[in-house]
């Protein structure tokens, strides 16, 4: 009961911070992802590093802070920029340090700017427009009743060698659930058809628990029980903003080409 306490805590304190960022926009919303960025892509190297993969950090941080910069509207800086600039310094870093070249490390290091601060700078697309809070709805909506449904009613696996403590019945909840809180969005705001958002939101559900399931396979391969502990109860922040990495994009390009 004093786990469930700690983690509603820490879950109420992210949410309001997240929704007092995105209320105010601008240069806040755009240092709150660059926040989840850096603390999120530190994580991840710290996981990997029992793998004995070497990424380039600095490299790292530094596209975090060129997708900030991005955001603050430099308009020269963009996401192909960021990455071609990103292999020219790797290029330059291996020359001057004479290190051995090592492929897997050169792989992990593209993979982590790419699965964190290039997938959460998709919010920062989203800025401005209402269907933004669509992304953290849908993420912590199928969270949470995943969450209760699987605590109440979980009876079967859903992928024991990934996620344990997952369950059928409580990823069926996380979609109802997520489901249910969009069409109540939906119908406040008037956004129609109805059935679209509705639709949007069963997919995104389930991409939601995908990027769920991702984490959780980088978590068993670098033997780690959570990525950090910035957030008691949940982990760190690649725990609680894993399937936010997958549905802020989602959200983006399926909305772009549909409405």
């Amino acid at each position: 009961m004093k786990s469930l306490l700690i983690r509603t805590i820490s879950g109420v304190a992210i949410v309001i911070i997240t929704v007092f960022a995105i209320y105010l926009g601008g240069i806040y919303l755009s240092g709150f992802v660059f926040l989840l960025s850096i603390i999120g892509i530190h994580e991840f190297y710290d996981a990997v590093k029992n793998i004995g993969v070497k990424p380039v950090k600095i490299a790292g941080y530094i596209s975090c802070i060129g997708f900030l910069l991005s955001s603050l509207g430099i308009k020269w800086i963009k996401a192909s920029n960021i990455f071609i600039t990103i292999i020219i310094f790797l290029l330059v870093y291996y020359f001057i340090k004479k290190k051995e070249f090592r492929l897997a490390d050169i792989a992990i290091t593209f993979f982590s700017i790419f699965y964190i601060p290039f997938l959460l700078q998709h919010i920062i697309y989203l800025r401005d427009d209402i269907h933004i809070w669509l992304v953290f709805l849908i993420a912590w909506g199928t969270d949470t009743f995943a969450y209760v449904f699987g605590m109440l009613f979980g009876r079967h696996k859903l992928c024991p060698n990934l996620s344990p403590k997952k369950t059928i019945e409580g990823s069926l909840g996380g979609i109802l659930g997520a489901v249910g809180i969009t069409y109540m969005f939906a119908r406040y705001f008037n956004l129609e058809p109805y059935f679209l958002y509705l639709f949007i939101t069963f997919l995104g559900s389930i991409i939601a628990q995908i990027g769920d399931l991702t984490a959780s396979k980088i978590k068993r391969i670098t033997g780690i029980k959570d990525f950090g502990f910035i957030m008691p109860g949940h982990g760190g922040i690649l725990d609680r903003f894993d399937s936010i990495l997958f549905i802020a994009p989602y959200t983006y390009y399926l909305l772009k080409y549909l409405l």
